[in-house]
């Protein structure tokens, strides 16, 4: 296989990372094994959305061939996780059921996370689907893990809990709560005024958690379909190392402009 040529490149003391423009199996496989300490992977989810008018067939697999290259991209992130790493897949229950299984085999796995989806679309003769899936694996036990503690939710017209947390309340008031697997503080659908590109990005907030829980400084992020670039940019904020990826051109000039304005950032809070 030739080696990839990046993106764009950085090397310095508050920022490392290199972004590739290229098919993610064949960046993936570019990396060294057992170098990643976080892996993220939010694959296309063969829906038949058009990403990029060059290429409109990039979401529109056979389902056999979609599982198999998916089944090759967790092979590959498997292998390149460091002992005690975690990887994070992010997709639709129906595919999380097989994919999780599948990694299994190679991996611990840690947790289900349900991530509430606030519209949605009846799909046949099946209950409305009302979330995501992300799933949580790791090589051995984790070397790095926190629960993250959030505000308890309050009603936005009274101010008052939404829910009863009896004689436990000044705990509540005080520590917060721990987080628990379902997410409903959040939207999977990033509104348009906030996103960096015409596709879908997934919230800033869902990221910082990931990389508060599992995220660690001096690791590395490996990301594959690193789409807008916001786990990029929360990996630089913790102080990771990071390799993007994406197939798309527009897409890896987002990441890079965003990250050059963020080393921007670094280098003034350095500097002062």
């Amino acid at each position: 296989m030739a080696k990839l040529v990046p993106f764009a490149r950085y090397g310095g003391k508050c920022l490392r990372g290199t972004i590739v423009k290229a098919e993610a199996l064949d960046f993936l496989r570019g990396i060294k094994s057992g170098s990643a300490s976080l892996v993220f992977l939010d694959p296309p989810f063969n829906l038949g959305k058009v990403y990029t008018k060059h290429n409109e067939t990039l979401d529109q697999r056979t389902e056999r061939d979609y599982r198999h290259w998916m089944e090759d991209v967790l092979i590959e992130s498997a292998r390149i996780l460091d002992d005690g790493g975690g990887l994070y897949l992010y997709h639709i229950p129906i595919w999380a059921m097989r994919f999780g299984a599948f990694l299994e085999s190679r991996l611990d796995f840690k947790q289900w996370i349900a991530v509430s989806m606030k519209n949605g679309f009846m799909r046949g003769r099946r209950l409305y689907p009302a979330h995501y899936a992300l799933l949580v694996f790791t090589k051995g036990a984790p070397t790095h893990f926190t629960r993250p503690r959030i505000e308890a939710k309050r009603c936005r017209h009274c101010n008052e809990y939404v829910k009863d947390y009896g004689g436990y309340k000044h705990i509540i008031e005080k520590q917060g709560i721990n987080l628990s697997d379902f997410w409903e503080d959040l939207s999977p659908v990033r509104h348009a005024n906030r996103k960096n590109r015409a596709a879908n990005e997934l919230p800033m907030l869902l990221f910082s958690r990931i990389l508060e829980m599992s995220g660690s400084e001096q690791g590395h992020y490996v990301d594959p379909f690193a789409g807008g670039g916001t786990g990029v940019v929360e990996a630089v904020k913790k102080g990771m190392k990071f390799s993007a990826c994406d197939i798309v051109k527009a897409n890896c000039e987002i990441i890079k402009a965003r990250v050059d304005e963020l080393r921007l950032s670094l280098r003034g809070r350095h500097n002062g």
